[in-house]
């Protein structure tokens, strides 16, 4: 199936993500308070254009079903802002003023305009490894989750069912709507280059 071998072609990039000094921080507990409080401003920002990336999306589909879906896609990520919206307040994060780091904003600079100019196939391929990535990076980090871990919430969202649930989804909607093409393989591959840029940016912006 396509999406597996989309996945399999980028394990390099899903390993660096994993292996990343702010995912080992978010696994260990360990991470800075403050770089966490920068990755959630940035990350809000960043689900912000997702969502309007499947609102394009939705806008382009032929059939009815296939809105529906996206529709659905949308409720998810207008449930992820729910979660950071409840971290922005006891952070103390104003999710309103905040303005993209140069890493995050050319990850939804992408996003948006792939959505605004490109085919339904393309858009998927953009998206969808932003989707299986966080399932995959979340289920390789619920092990590590103890009682007092201060980003249980983060673990258990992306770990869970429900999320997994919106990632299969995604990816069954680019098995039947795209094909292997070198388009569709250098939007993959772009965006998981670019998930790896999002987790430096807190880092960097010290």
């Amino acid at each position: 199936m396509l999406h597996q071998h989309l996945w399999e072609i980028n394990q390099d990039l899903a390993q660096a993500c994993l292996d990343h000094p702010f995912v080992r921080g978010l696994a260990d507990g360990d991470l800075d308070a403050a770089v966490f409080r920068r990755y959630v401003a940035q990350d809000a920002f960043f689900l912000r254009a997702f969502v309007r990336a499947y609102a394009l999306a939705a806008a382009k589909c032929e059939t009815l079903e296939h809105t529906r879906q996206f529709y659905r896609f949308m409720g998810g990520g207008l449930e992820e802002l729910e979660l950071h919206a409840r971290y922005a307040a006891s952070l103390a994060i104003d999710l309103t003023a905040v303005g993209p780091l140069p890493p995050v904003r050319a990850y939804t600079d992408f996003l948006l305009r792939v959505a605004w100019s490109r085919g339904i196939d393309e858009i998927l391929a953009a998206m969808t490894p932003c989707m299986r990535l966080y399932a995959w990076l979340g289920q390789r980090l619920a092990p590590r989750q103890r009682a007092d871990h201060p980003y249980q919430d983060w673990i258990a969202t992306y770990s869970g069912a429900a999320f997994e649930e919106l990632a299969a989804a995604i990816e069954r909607l680019l098995d039947e709507l795209a094909r292997d093409t070198a388009e569709v393989r250098d939007a993959y591959r772009y965006a998981m280059f670019c998930e790896q840029a999002f987790f430096s940016a807190p880092l960097l912006d010290r």
